[in-house]
């Protein structure tokens, strides 16, 4: 499919030059202006979007809510989306909400004010009822992070529940006997998918026991906590599952602190496959692979946008495991 990217290439411009020609939203030189139309007729580049804006239907804008940017998931996939909403000729929005279900409606109120063509949505607390509301007035959702099962919604998440259980199966192939988990928060739908896949696994073992399961928050500070009170009680442990990769940044904080050779004596994995090139020795993470997360998403988005058929259900992104030097 001709994309915007293709348009700019041929035309000798930048893509924002093309978008601002096809939105009529900037000063574009007339050679410019020659040589992109030269190139949208060359390619048959034909962007629904021309019509929504005749039609007085858009703004060319989507926007990206995320609960935490801190959080190194979310810039990974607010650049892939940006990526991909650019190449379509369209601005991205990204909306922080901190978690907060109050500041999450008012961004969602003031979208809707400023006739947003469409919203991705992260959110731990989003109920299925608002998303339904923000279709039934035409606005494209595609949710991230969190199904929901038996409504008609596009939703992407990861394989949660395989990747814990390939994060412990590795942890006991490396020879780990007593394995460790730093959970994330419960009322999180990936955070409670990937703490099951640990318990379905150990909770049979004869070392297992529910003092073994930390909470971390999804912080560096929290895996740093959880890990200490673990170590504090199991002295003995010699594997730690944690639920993203900034608990276990934190976990591996603690272990050196306390005088704990990683990976000799205890060996450490995450979940996410964030870049951490700073910590060290890097860590054995379940990779998303984010970008394409981020990516399929705005495209499933841009695709609702256009009136392009998307079967209204969840799609699960596979995960695979990356050794690195905490295992």
């Amino acid at each position: 499919m001709t994309t915007i990217r293709d348009v700019s290439k041929l035309a000798g411009v930048s893509v924002a030059t093309v978008s601002r020609l096809l939105n009529q939203s900037g000063y574009v030189s007339k050679e410019a202006e020659i040589a992109i139309m030269a190139a949208v007729q060359k390619l048959n580049y034909k962007p629904n979007n021309i019509a929504r804006s005749l039609a007085g239907k858009k703004t060319a804008a989507v926007a990206l809510m995320v609960p935490d940017i801190l959080n190194p998931f979310f810039p990974e996939i607010a650049r892939a989306a940006e990526d991909a909403a650019a190449a379509e000729g369209y601005t991205l929005v990204l909306c922080n909400t901190d978690n907060s279900p109050v500041k999450e409606k008012q961004y969602i109120e003031t979208l809707i004010n400023k006739q947003i063509d469409g919203i991705i949505i992260s959110s731990y607390t989003i109920q299925p009822e608002q998303i339904i509301a923000l279709q039934d007035r035409s606005i494209p959702v595609v949710a991230i992070d969190k199904p929901f099962p038996n409504y008609p919604i596009v939703t992407i998440t990861a394989a949660n529940r395989h990747g814990g259980e390939l994060a412990v199966s590795h942890l006991q192939a490396a020879g780990c006997s007593k394995i460790a988990h730093i959970s994330g928060p419960t009322h999180v739908h990936a955070s409670r998918e990937r703490t099951i896949a640990y318990e379905e696994i150990c909770k049979e073992l004869p070392w297992f026991t529910p003092t073994l399961i930390g909470y971390g928050n999804f912080t560096v500070a929290g895996g740093y906590q959880a890990m200490k009170d673990i170590y504090k009680k199991h002295p003995d442990v010699d594997g730690v599952f944690a639920g993203n990769d900034l608990m276990a940044a934190g976990a591996l904080k603690a272990l050196i602190e306390l005088g704990v050779k990683v990976p000799e004596q205890v060996k450490v994995i995450g979940f996410d496959g964030v870049r951490m090139d700073m910590v060290y020795p890097e860590i054995t993470t379940i990779s998303q692979q984010i970008y394409s997360f981020g990516e399929t998403a705005m495209n499933y988005l841009i695709r609702l946008i256009n009136n392009e058929p998307v079967e209204r259900k969840n799609y699960e992104f596979d995960v695979e495991l990356l050794h690195k030097g905490t295992t």
